[in-house]
């Protein structure tokens, strides 16, 4: 069955940088795009970035453009999430997505606090 297990979370300060990845099984992770998706409290879940099949063409949320940067290995199914200049509202669960499905499949998620 699919699984995607993310990693790499933790409490860091404000300015300061953190590594996500997310590793994935189950199914052909070469063949599909990947996105990371991020949910703060009391607010809803949104798009972060999402890199294409071959890792050729990144997009970003306006909020993260020039900060992170998403990238894949796709020798060893695993996404990942560089995160720089880390700001508090960055402070949320992160989760990486893979559509295989409406709406897709999701890891169990990875807690980012970034403290001013």
């Amino acid at each position: 069955q699919v699984q995607l297990v993310e990693s790499g979370g933790g409490l860091v300060q404000a300015g300061g940088s953190l590594r996500l990845s997310c590793t994935a099984s189950g199914f052909i992770f070469s063949g599909y795009r990947m996105s990371w998706y991020r949910q703060a409290p009391g607010k809803e879940r949104e798009l972060v970035a999402t890199i294409t099949s071959a890792g050729g063409i990144t997009t970003y949320a306006n909020s993260v453009k020039g900060r992170f940067t998403i990238s894949r290995d796709n020798a060893i199914n695993t996404v990942y999430l560089q995160m720089n200049t880390l700001k508090p509202e960055d402070t949320a669960v992160y989760y990486c997505n893979a559509p295989l499905r409406p709406g897709g499949y999701w890891g169990q998620g990875t807690q980012v606090t970034v403290s001013s």
